[in-house]
């Protein structure tokens, strides 16, 4: 891919180099080494599924950022919406019986949105507290109910939920937890549904795992199963056929909530508004956000069924965060939803992607990579080796990709062009071959 070093603002080369001496001195980065801080990235103005940097540098975001864009950078509709909740009132209190207008209509959207069964909405930040509030709702939804002592939660090995207390003690990646001292207990972890891990009888495996494992802690001990429809982080894994239908007939045959953690997967990113509708899942309560708001304004949803509404009918429901249902945030979801609509998003995830799979597949020849895999907008390329190489190798040929250990996860803005898919699958197709 040629660069572009048009320089689109003026700045000058002293400029970004001041920026990065600050930033690299002021911030703590996430998922950085503490006080060895390597030199920045400094993105400047995005466009579609372009970014430019603070030198001119173009890149092709095939990550959108942590998977939150779908409609893409730079969309000044939804900047308009903003600024007209901000002027019209910018924030107010949820708690209580307080209340604001763009919120009640972002639930009542959401609620035709959503799969069979989900009836209530109560609103987060982001996804991390998405998972907090679930796995609070499920345990306290049995303890209303007269079942106090259900409290284990299930969750996979290489699923990733966020990394406050409780959602970083869901999730199923050992490095992310070490060094922190105790995290939420009761939490029991479950095989990665893989099919390279388990071959063609994978779920007949994972099925017989899970009921052996509620059989060893007991049903009447365990609240809820969470897992991502198809795992994220842990290497953009699709579910063995038929997983999904038969965890549901086991978990509800033992009284046990099952949790979706749809962070990822909702709102156009497997094709679908939810992936529960792509794989046929009635869960019991959804954790979303990233694509509710496509990333402009930090936003959240628990998406709450029947079911649980009955067992904690009457609870007192003491939990909450600062900005719960925010005007800003619901106002701009409302307009991001009418985007993804308007424009047939959902449609096109499914066919851009499946053109970049198209693409990407040759790779299995080679005999490092074990797997390229994809549903809609989520891909990964699995290498039987780290994958960094080809990471920091695409960056610098302007592709913007992610290594999560052995896997390359893919994630364009579903707003992608053909061209500039099949320049990013060139991209990437030269640093995987050059990965060998």
């Amino acid at each position: 891919m040629t660069r572009s070093h048009h320089n689109p603002r003026g700045l000058h080369m002293t400029t970004a180099r001041t920026l990065s001496e600050t930033d690299t001195r002021s911030l703590i980065h996430p998922h950085t080494t503490i006080g060895r801080p390597a030199e920045p990235l400094i993105f400047e103005r995005g466009e579609g599924a372009l970014l430019w940097d603070v030198d001119g540098n173009e890149y092709i975001d095939g990550t959108c950022g942590l998977w939150q864009c779908p409609v893409g950078h730079g969309r000044r509709e939804l900047a308009d919406v903003a600024a007209d909740q901000i002027a019209k009132l910018e924030f107010y209190s949820s708690f209580g019986d307080y209340s604001n207008t763009p919120s009640i209509l972002l639930a009542e959207r959401l609620l035709q949105l959503a799969p069979t069964g989900i009836e209530r909405v109560f609103f987060t930040n982001g996804g991390s507290e998405g998972t907090e509030s679930a796995i609070k709702l499920a345990r306290l939804a049995h303890y209303n109910s007269g079942a106090p002592e259900r409290t284990i939660i299930l969750a996979r090995t290489a699923g990733y939920h966020g990394m406050g207390g409780g959602s970083l003690a869901a999730t199923g990646i050992d490095k992310l937890r070490e060094g922190y001292g105790p995290l939420l207990p009761g939490v029991e972890f479950l095989g990665k549904p893989h099919g390279l891990t388990h071959g063609e009888n994978a779920t007949d495996i994972l099925i017989a795992e899970l009921e052996e494992r509620i059989a060893q802690i007991g049903p009447q001990r365990i609240a809820a199963f969470i897992g991502e429809p198809v795992l994220g982080v842990g290497g953009m894994v699709p579910p063995p056929e038929g997983y999904w239908a038969r965890v549901q007939e086991v978990l509800r045959k033992h009284g046990i909530l099952l949790i979706a953690d749809e962070i990822v997967t909702a709102f156009g990113r497997t094709g679908h508004w939810f992936a529960c509708e792509r794989f046929g899942i009635e869960p019991d309560l959804i954790v979303t956000a990233k694509g509710l708001s496509s990333g402009y304004v930090p936003m959240g949803a628990v998406l709450v069924s029947r079911r649980v509404l009955e067992l904690a009918d009457g609870a007192l429901f003491l939990h909450g965060f600062t900005y719960n249902g925010h005007p800003v945030g619901a106002a701009v979801a409302l307009a991001n939803i009418e985007i993804l609509e308007r424009e047939g998003l959902l449609e096109r995830a499914k066919g851009v992607g499946q053109r970049l799979l198209e693409a990407l597949k040759p790779l299995e020849e080679l005999d490092h990579v074990l797997e390229v895999r994809g549903v809609g907008m989520m891909l990964g390329i699995e290498l039987d080796r780290d994958s960094s190489s080809v990471q920091a190798g695409a960056r610098a040929d302007g592709v913007v990709v992610r290594a999560s250990g052995p896997s390359i996860v893919l994630s364009p803005p579903l707003v992608i062009t053909e061209q500039q898919i099949d320049t990013l699958a060139q991209v990437l197709i030269s640093h995987v071959k050059a990965a060998a």
